[in-house]
């Protein structure tokens, strides 16, 4: 076997290793280590998408104790292409962020920052490569902690709070999913996914502990549910995402919740079986939540009187199209919302590295009345802004059509009447508000400014801001103007879960 299967196991080792590495170099360069370190593992990321694609996926045996006693890492070619966007956008992050880090922290919290950035890193990749249910709460639990730790790090009052809010809600969704997970053990006797589901497939054909199944698997999706923000538990996203630095703003939007939602597609594969899954009603409720979250983060951020706050309201709203595809479910259900997860996550990671660009020439307020004109004092700023914006809304060469294409696609091929009314009313209502509240916000920031308006000198756009926003643009465009290829990917990768 190949050396290239040490790689998964690589990433996460190297990124723990960075997290305690940073706590002790200084905050410059703590930050250009952070850099390479994150470039390095986009390359390994990139070799193991290869890998996988040409020879199918594999899986690394930790300590050479074989199931069902060892733990596991698994790689096939959609946890490589997860991975892969995930560390391209957690680098872009880092560096169109890393002035606002100098600005908005404490000089001798930085290097902190950037330990709990890469031990945050550890858990993404971990909770995107891991075999086993348990070491999936392990890392769960470490993505909930730096994640507040990226908020607090800013040490103002809102982040505090922000913070114990996020904090509080997520310990409840941790608890919930380790219940489930507690639960699973006791029906199966084991944590590794591929033995944990040949036992529940025995257990699932006696009609008398399919109800307990039935309860364990929705112990775990409320669990998840709560932690990625899906309506009703999102009210913690304004303050999160309006509150961070925009590093850690992006990050949390695009990567945070977007891995828990993996965790629970992984679940639904390759731990209960996706045909058992879709027996269960669970599968109409998240469709009829995803919908309402679609619709009612449209509304609200529709009422935002601040940019963050209304692309915070519009990450809820995209979770519920996430989950709206799980609640289609099928091959093509599926794809759908693996697809939409690509494409919010480049998209919300442009908005969120923007906004602030758009602040800093308006006295450094995120208020829409202060914001007018700024698109003409920032013009980067403004073209990725309206590029981002349009691709929310889901105009054509875009991701975010691209994903709504396939969210339609999979409704017709789903064959339910209802299902089907029911996913392009809720399409053509969340396009419709999307298109106010982004449109209006493209228009406010073009127009001529008011007297009123405080009005800065633009901030000099070095290759550091505009390079990685021109990959983010590229892979947006890519996305949308070759979707088909990502669909492949997804498609692969999914038949590898099986």
């Amino acid at each position: 076997m190949q050396f290239v299967v040490n790689f998964p196991l690589f990433t996460i080792v190297l990124s723990l290793f960075s997290g305690a590495l940073c706590f002790m170099l200084p905050g410059k360069a703590a930050r250009r280590y952070t850099m390479c370190y994150e470039a390095f593992l986009t390359v390994l990321c990139l070799w193991i998408l290869q890998y996988t694609y040409l020879n199918g996926a594999f899986t690394y045996v930790m300590g050479e104790f074989p199931a069902p006693w060892g733990n596991e890492i698994r790689a096939g070619v959609l946890e490589a292409t997860m991975a892969l966007i995930f560390m391209i956008i957690m680098l872009t992050a880092v560096f169109c962020g890393y002035r606002f880090i100098e600005k908005d922290l404490d000089l001798s919290k930085e290097n902190l920052y950037y330990a709990l950035l890469n031990l945050m890193t550890a858990a993404l990749l971990s909770m995107i490569w891991t075999n086993d249910l348990f070491t999936g709460y392990v890392f769960l639990e470490i993505l909930t902690l730096t994640s507040c730790g990226l908020l607090i790090v800013r040490e103002i009052g809102r982040t505090t709070l922000a913070a114990i809010r996020y904090m509080i809600l997520n310990l409840l969704g941790s608890g919930l999913f380790l219940l489930g997970v507690v639960l699973l053990y006791d029906l199966s006797g084991h944590l590794l996914m591929v033995p944990i589901q040949n036992a529940i497939r025995e257990l699932a054909a006696d009609p008398n502990t399919f109800p307990v199944l039935t309860i364990s698997t929705a112990i775990l999706t409320i669990g998840l549910s709560i932690k990625s923000g899906l309506f009703p538990f999102h009210f913690w996203m304004p303050d999160t995402y309006g509150w961070a630095t925009p590093t850690s703003a992006a990050i949390m939007s695009s990567l945070v919740s977007k891995a828990y939602i993996f965790l629970l597609i992984k679940i639904y594969w390759r731990v209960i079986g996706i045909d058992i899954v879709e027996r269960m009603p669970i599968r109409n409720i998240l469709l009829v939540l995803g919908i309402a979250g679609m619709v009612i983060g449209s509304v609200q951020a529709l009422h935002a009187d601040n940019i963050n706050r209304m692309a915070a309201f519009s990450s809820a709203a995209n979770i519920g199209y996430i989950f709206m595809g799980i609640g289609i479910g099928g091959v093509a259900g599926y794809t759908a919302a693996i697809f939409h997860i690509f494409a919010h996550a480049v998209t919300k990671a442009m908005l969120f590295l923007t906004t602030p660009r758009l602040a800093e020439v308006s006295g450094d307020s995120l208020l829409f009345k202060e914001l007018q004109g700024s698109g003409l004092r920032d013009r980067d700023a403004g073209v990725f802004f309206t590029i981002s914006a349009f691709s929310m809304i889901g105009i054509p060469i875009f991701a975010g059509f691209a994903a709504k294409l396939q969210f339609g696609l999979a409704a017709v091929e789903d064959g339910a009447g209802w299902r089907l009314i029911l996913v392009f009313l809720a399409l053509a209502v969340s396009s419709m508000l999307n298109a106010l509240y982004f449109v209006r916000t493209i228009i406010r920031i073009y127009s001529r400014p008011n007297e009123s308006t405080r009005m800065e000198v633009r901030p000099h756009h070095r290759a550091g801001y505009n390079v990685p926003m021109l990959v983010l643009t590229v892979m947006n465009l890519f996305l949308g103007l070759f979707s088909w290829v990502t669909v492949d990917l997804i498609h692969r990768g999914l038949m590898m879960f099986s």
